[in-house]
């Protein structure tokens, strides 16, 4: 079986984070490990408080991990401080590890905030030469391209210029009233439309999240990178397509849509 390590906050809620990312890692046929950056108590209404662990604990969880169960594919959510990300970058170059999903997680569906100012500018410094992929939304690559992105043009220039400054690859995700549920991947200097339905579903709290660990999942297994991407997409339609209904906000996905057999079943 091939293996995936999840780097990123927990969701109390269990809707976005460590929980969405161990759900879509097991839906998607690999192994789940993960590296635990901050306790978050959230729900789908918002987040009410974060802890983050300490630098020398996440160490210890990263070396952990691969000094026993070698990820073949690594992805990184939320990190909310520069200490943090030189942590995840010094250790990931150490043990030479590859297909590196970097999801640039600077807030929640609710609209909280969850990345310290001053830890952006190392994100980009760290994290995105050694990714094979970064997939921002449309505001998060707002903030890493420096331009405003209203349309199908901008979403080009703002790839090519983050794909190009920090040598990585770009899946820049449609949607925020911009470009429906189209993605645009940037790789290699080519340009790649991933075309996606729009799906009537007010609960999208950890799409973000559910995405990069799908598209982690599926290179782990040895799909190419476009390949990845595709699956990735069509398993988030099928989750949202579902329309899971809980909570008092935007709720969660339903990762489990497709999962079938004796232990899934209910006494209803």
């Amino acid at each position: 079986m091939r293996t995936a390590l999840s780097i990123a906050g927990s969701d109390s809620g269990g809707g976005a984070g460590i929980q969405a990312d161990i759900k879509t890692m097991i839906m998607n046929g690999v192994y789940a490990m993960t590296a635990i950056t901050a306790l978050t108590a959230q729900n789908t209404t918002g987040v009410t408080g974060i802890m983050e662990v300490t630098p020398e604990f996440l160490k210890k969880q990263l070396d952990a991990v691969f000094e026993d169960i070698r990820p073949d594919a690594v992805k990184i959510g939320m990190v909310a401080s520069t200490e943090l990300i030189k942590v995840i970058s010094d250790r990931l170059k150490y043990y030479g590890a590859s297909n590196i999903v970097v999801d640039p997680v600077m807030g929640s569906t609710s609209g909280s905030s969850l990345i310290k100012s001053d830890a952006v500018k190392t994100l980009t410094e760290e994290l995105l030469p050694i990714a094979v992929l970064v997939t921002p939304n449309i505001p998060e690559a707002e903030v890493l391209a420096g331009m405003r992105i209203s349309g199908k043009e901008d979403m080009i220039t703002a790839a090519k210029l983050i794909g190009d400054n920090y040598d990585c690859a770009v899946l820049l995700k449609g949607g925020h009233s911009v470009n429906d549920a189209n993605d645009l991947l940037y790789s290699e200097g080519e340009y790649t439309w991933f075309v996606g339905k729009r799906i009537d579903n007010p609960n999208t709290h950890g799409t973000g999240c559910t995405l990069s660990s799908a598209i982690a999942s599926n290179l782990a297994k040895g799909f190419t990178l476009k390949e990845s991407v595709k699956r990735a997409k069509d398993y988030i339609s099928g989750a949202l397509s579902s329309m899971l209904d809980l909570g008092k906000g935007s709720g969660p996905l339903d990762h489990g849509f497709d999962l079938k057999g004796v232990f899934a079943g209910s006494n209803e």
